[in-house]
C-alpha cells in the first residue's frame, strides 16, 4: 500500500506539465475533501439524498 506522500506525488506526475501552483493546490484540496468525505461515509456520517435536497431547498427560500 502506497503512502500518502507517494499518492500525492503520483497525482502530481499525472497532471499536465504546464499546470500552475494554484491548480496543484486546488487538486490537493479537492483530494483531501474527497478522502474526508469517503471516511465520513464509512463511519456512517452521511445523510440521504432526500434530506440533502430538503436542506438545499431551504437555502433558496
Amino acid at each position: 500500500m502506497a503512502t500518502e506522500k507517494e499518492n500525492v506525488m503520483q497525482m502530481i506526475k499525472e497532471l499536465p506539465d504546464d499546470i500552475t501552483l494554484e491548480d496543484i493546490m486546488y487538486h490537493l484540496y479537492a483530494r483531501e475533501k474527497i478522502i474526508c468525505g469517503l471516511k465520513d461515509a464509512d463511519e456512517g456520517k452521511k445523510v440521504s439524498n432526500e434530506k440533502a435536497k430538503e436542506v438545499i431547498e431551504k437555502w433558496f427560500e
